[in-house]
């Protein structure tokens, strides 16, 4: 028997045990139609872009995130619309996913409201709640945009570390607090670790400049206090971890 004549032979025995091979390429009726289908999907790749340039804008984000974030909304809304209410296929959905991490690298808040809003998204989309989707995407981006301009995102563009290298013999605990608090409108010591063997001291702190043109006048009497040794300050350096 030729691979033609097999391939007849498994066709006419599907056609006997469940009437029709062509279910297998076709939608059924009472499911999922292909306009439905385009349209959902349409709106959840729109509304997948929308959260991926609102959630990225201005941020270090990597360009896998922004990609995930553009196609989540869209993979959600296919896995509702193949569930459509079936709790067994429900419940094997769930248990799949729950085996899934999204990545081992930690995210920050924003990241994890943008990967919960894109499920949203999805979800909406799947369930054929376009005008709800599209309305309550809308909404976040935009009370996020707000409260981004209003600087409630966490961020400050005066807030800087500073680190400062001290000698071994240097009691560095409160060493420095006045000039600091001259010149900042907040400090905090975040970390001591030992360098050189053990034989010198790095301090970590996260400040708030007052007024970032006296940077210089501050450093130069930081330098008075430490020896002259190595001092550095500049802007918060991001987590490399990140989503």
């Amino acid at each position: 028997m030729n691979i033609l004549n097999y391939f007849t032979a498994l066709a006419d025995t599907s056609t006997a045990s469940t009437g029709t091979t062509s279910d297998l390429f076709t939608f059924s009726a009472g499911d999922i139609s292909m306009t439905a289908l385009m349209l959902c999907t349409v709106c959840s790749l729109i509304l997948g872009l929308v959260i991926a340039l609102v959630f990225s804008r201005g941020e270090k984000s990597s360009r896998s995130f922004k990609l995930t974030l553009a196609l989540l909304p869209a993979i959600v809304q296919m896995v509702i619309m193949l569930v459509n209410g079936d709790v067994g296929t429900g419940v094997a959905v769930m248990g799949a996913f729950g085996l899934v991490r999204f990545r081992s690298a930690p995210g920050s808040a924003k990241e994890i409201t943008a990967i919960f809003l894109a499920m949203a998204a999805g979800l909406a989309c799947g369930t054929q709640h376009l005008m709800v989707a599209a309305i309550f995407t809308l909404v976040i981006c935009g009370v996020s945009l707000v409260y981004g301009a209003l600087g409630m995102n966490g961020e400050s563009g005066s807030e800087k570390t500073l680190k400062i290298t001290v000698p071994e013999s240097l009691d560095y605990d409160r060493a420095f607090d006045e000039v600091l608090g001259k010149y900042t409108a907040s400090f905090k010591l975040d970390e001591v670790k030992t360098t050189n063997m053990g034989s010198l001291f790095k301090l970590t702190y996260t400040i708030t400049m007052k007024d970032p043109a006296n940077e210089k006048k501050m450093l130069d009497e930081l330098r008075e206090r430490n020896g002259n040794l190595e001092i550095s300050c500049g802007r918060p350096v991001a987590n490399l971890e990140r989503l």
